[in-house]
């Protein structure tokens, strides 16, 4: 992690409860102290992004003084996460998305932390759909779900004035969506609608796509399960992204942007819309400088029976290699870093409290953990301390509790993701492409690999 010098805030009462949180201590090496790495912040988010966890560590350590924490810098994406599991470069936690958490647990690649999560006062309040994301067929806890997210719709503000649309009245079709697409590009020049298309996310946000209109990419088949990517939802959205591409020239000229890329072209001002998890703001505003007022998040469309919004999260995971003292350490730092905000009061307040007092997002859109009640309460003990617009997010926020969620497809997910990847990249740069020809390939390959787990 990038070296940098902060001192704890005196003052803090809070720290007492944190101190209160941590006192029953885990068991420690020779000399007393546990030292264990923990992922930090994406590289190259700013100063204060820093600054701002680095005083949360140091108030960690300083309610665990048995404990010492070694950031790292991390980002996951499909293809560096496999290399640095492969190679033992993972630190002892780290953070992991829900798609990946069933495979790694089945592989034996995730340490069990039953038994001390078992410790923690509210082991049995999560909510237990968003809990079976870390737990293995046998019911053991391989994680803890630290964030839930809905996808939405992701727009610039300012690109929406400057052609002439209207802010306060995102898109609510996908027609609408087109439409706005196409005003945007011919009136700045700019990208009115982009997709990802690479790193296994071009899969993810077409099953995000494919999900709004119906389809679904997987279905149970007695004690497997079918793919089934030549659906009639995800043959709408194929069509919708060709329509943009070719008839309206609406996408820009880039079509190998992946979850990274995306996000620093939209916060560069360059995309109208592009859709993406509810959470986005953070990497935003931390990691791409984009001003909060230019950022509007609005529900997904939904349209045909059946159709929902696809859901995901992060759990936060312990290295399979970690010792017994590590591992309890560690779901100690998860407790305390993770968890405690969403529960507890006094440490809600001073994480929020810490995080704004160095301009920090507090209050980006979130589903719940537990339960919706339990949410919505942590956002009250937070409320003077939200910096987030929710006036830009409300057209998120007032649907997606009445909209259905839609857990993403359970077998060979990343496999699934990294083929529909070539599919949409086909289509985006190939007029004639066989749609038809794609997807059934895709049934094919990915369907072969789930045969074979059998």
């Amino acid at each position: 992690m990038k070296s940098r010098t902060t001192a704890l805030a005196a003052g803090f009462t809070a720290l007492g409860v944190l101190a209160a949180l941590g006192a029953c201590s885990a068991p420690a090496a020779d000399d007393g102290i546990t030292t264990i790495s923990v992922v930090s912040l994406i590289p190259g988010s700013d100063d204060a992004a820093f600054d701002a966890f680095n005083e949360q560590v140091a108030q960690f350590e300083d309610a665990n003084p048995d404990i010492k924490i070694e950031p790292q810098e991390y980002e996951w994406t499909g293809p560096t996460f496999a290399a640095q599991l492969a190679g033992g470069t993972l630190p002892d936690v780290y953070t992991i998305p829900f798609t990946d958490t069933k495979t790694l647990i089945e592989n034996g690649q995730l340490a069990d932390i039953t038994a001390e999560v078992e410790k923690l006062d509210y082991a049995d309040r999560f909510n237990p759909n968003v809990l079976a994301q870390a737990q293995g067929s046998d019911g053991q806890i391989h994680g803890l779900p630290t964030a839930a997210y809905g996808n939405g719709l992701q727009y610039n503000r300012a690109i929406f004035e400057a052609a002439g649309l209207d802010p306060d009245s995102p898109p609510t079709t996908w027609e609408e969506v087109r439409d706005a697409a196409k005003t945007i590009s011919d009136t700045t020049g700019l990208t009115g609608y982009a997709t990802m298309a690479a790193s296994n996310t071009g899969g993810w946000q077409l099953a995000v796509a494919t999900y709004a209109r119906g389809g679904r990419l997987e279905v149970p088949d007695g004690d497997s399960v079918r793919v089934t990517a030549d659906n009639d939802g995800t043959k709408d959205a194929l069509e919708f992204l060709k329509a943009l591409r070719w008839e309206d020239n609406s996408m820009g000229a880039d079509f190998l942007l992946d979850w990274g890329t995306i996000n620093q072209a939209f916060g560069a001002g360059q995309i109208g819309m592009y859709t993406s998890g509810s959470d986005i703001f953070t990497n935003l505003v931390q990691s791409q400088a984009m001003d909060p007022a230019d950022y509007g998040l609005a529900s997904l469309p939904l349209e045909g029976s059946d159709a929902g919004v696809l859901a995901g999260g992060t759990v936060a995971s312990v290295n399979i290699k970690a010792t017994e003292a590590e591992k309890a350490a560690a779901v100690r730092w998860i407790d305390f870093y993770y968890m405690q905000k969403l529960i507890d009061q006094d440490a809600a307040v001073l994480d929020a409290k810490t995080l704004a007092e160095s301009d920090q997002p507090v209050g980006v859109p979130a589903l719940p953990i537990f339960d919706e009640a339990t949410l919505e309460e942590s956002r009250q003990w937070i409320s003077e301390y939200i910096n987030v617009p929710q006036e830009q997010v409300s057209f998120f926020l007032d649907n997606i509790f009445d909209q259905p969620t839609i857990a993403e497809p359970v077998a060979h997910t990343q496999d699934l993701y990294a083929a529909l990847d070539i599919v949409i990249q086909a289509v985006l740069t190939d007029p004639d492409a066989d749609v038809d020809a794609l997807l059934e390939q895709v049934n094919v390959d990915i369907q072969a690999l789930i045969d074979a787990d059998q």
